[in-house]
């Protein structure tokens, strides 16, 4: 019992307050009662929380708030009329603190090994609380929810297993802790759970024209994961190159628009996505440009090289039409023996030449050698012979003889070298 009144030296305390039980806990059913001296009849009782009115009754003096609650805290009076022989006369007791003790703590739900847990992994929702220590006999029970159904009834374990999480696991959960056969009930926070699901392989799409970009066309890349769970990375590459990234909180698509430049955005196009839990590169894909050799621009020496393969056909060209030309001179006639071509100073430089002809049907040709000589020493010319090996040479024997035509005998290659000065002749190419 709690004493509602101190009583003053020198004066009779004609009533007081009594609140029970004591200590009061959440749950336990208050009762009130108001008490004169020495049992003395009360009449007209009246009972005040905090100085406001509370309930009033003729006769009875014991007051029933039924099951105690944190809000039932407060500081509780009673008034009356007190029946003392030969006189009656109101009555005001002292006020009197009820404190009410909680049972235990509100409970907090947590997740373990984490509430972002990786699909396919354990996940174990566990609902702490603790009982005070003069109830500690209590028995409590548990009870779960999700997104507003229930997971588990009351029950006595303060644990719930998710086994094998997946990606709907993924929700707002809560617990409720209520001692057996007790009207307190109390609610945990909501926690958040977010399943991780890998993400799968994205795939890449190529927006342009019905026909190969040029340049200054737009082309659009989409790249997406169909599963996975957000927020996703995405990056873009360019044959192994980093080109931009987007971030996609909510999952989903992400794009690239890009102007077409120069060749050198032409090549392989991939994209790969990225979350808490995995990385995922998509299939390549090519983009080739219109006209990309009149696009290319030569960066260095090497732009030769393609021009290389034309230069020899062209070569080849020049070699047959000019031995066409030589078969038919040789059918016109024998070249002469001496072509003196005029020099610049008005010498004669004189040529003379070997030539060998083989008649018959498809007749090879021969034509041997063609010298030349100073303008310095036109006698000397008698000596340039043919069985002499100091002999300048212009055009060495040039042979088209059929296969079935050649003989020992008919190949007679001469190489001569003059060792003078050739002095101011000039050239004469065959």
């Amino acid at each position: 019992m709690l004493p509602s009144l101190v009583p003053c030296v020198g004066k009779t305390v004609w009533l007081y307050l009594q609140a029970w039980p004591n200590p009061v806990f959440e749950g336990d059913a208050l009762t009130l009662r108001c008490q004169g001296w020495k049992n003395t009849p009360l009449s007209q009782v009246k009972f005040y929380r905090d100085g406001k009115f509370l309930h009033f009754s003729k006769e009875n003096q014991t007051l029933s708030m039924g099951a105690a609650t944190v809000q039932s805290r407060g500081q509780y009076s009673c008034s009356g009329q007190v029946m003392y022989i030969p006189q009656t006369f109101t009555q005001t007791s002292e006020t009197a603190m009820v404190q009410v003790q909680e049972l235990f703590p509100p409970p907090v739900l947590s997740a373990i090994p984490s509430p972002e847990p990786r699909e396919g992994s354990l996940v174990t929702l566990r609902c702490q609380t603790k009982l005070h220590p003069q109830r500690s006999a209590l028995r409590l029970l548990f009870s779960f929810h999700k997104d507003g159904h229930t997971l588990q009834d009351r029950g006595p374990h303060p644990e719930f297993c998710i086994p094998g999480a997946k990606e709907g696991d993924s929700g707002l959960y809560w617990c409720e802790v209520a001692p057996e056969g007790g009207q307190v009930q109390k609610q945990s926070p909501q926690l958040e759970v977010r399943v991780q699901a890998p993400v799968s392989r994205p795939v890449l799409t190529l927006h342009h024209g019905p026909a190969d970009p040029a340049v200054g066309d737009m082309v659009q890349l989409l790249c997406e994961a169909q599963r996975g769970s957000p927020p996703i990375l995405y990056y873009f590459y360019l044959d192994e190159k980093i080109v931009e990234n987007h971030s996609a909180p909510c999952g989903g698509t992400t794009s690239l628009l890009f102007p077409v430049k120069s060749e050198q955005d032409a090549g392989n196009y991939s994209c790969e996505a990225e979350n808490s839990v995995s990385r995922e590169r998509s299939e390549p894909k090519k983009l080739s440009l219109k006209g990309s050799q009149v696009l290319s621009t030569p960066a260095s020496s090497n732009w030769l090289v393609p021009w290389l393969p034309a230069s020899l056909l062209g070569l080849m060209v020049i070699a047959a039409a000019l031995l066409v030309y030589l078969r038919s001179w040789r059918k016109a006639g024998p070249l002469p023996s001496q072509i003196p071509p005029t020099a610049p100073g008005g010498e004669q430089c004189p040529l003379y030449a070997d030539v060998h002809h083989q008649k018959g049907k498809d007749e090879g040709v021969v034509y041997s050698v063609v010298h030349r000589t100073s303008k310095r020493s036109e006698a000397r010319s008698a000596e340039f012979t043919v069985g002499r090996k100091d002999s300048s040479i212009i055009c060495a024997e040039v042979r088209c003889l059929q296969p079935s035509e050649v003989s020992s005998k008919e190949v007679n290659m001469r190489s001569r070298t003059l060792q003078e000065p050739l002095g101011d002749c000039e050239e004469v190419l065959c």
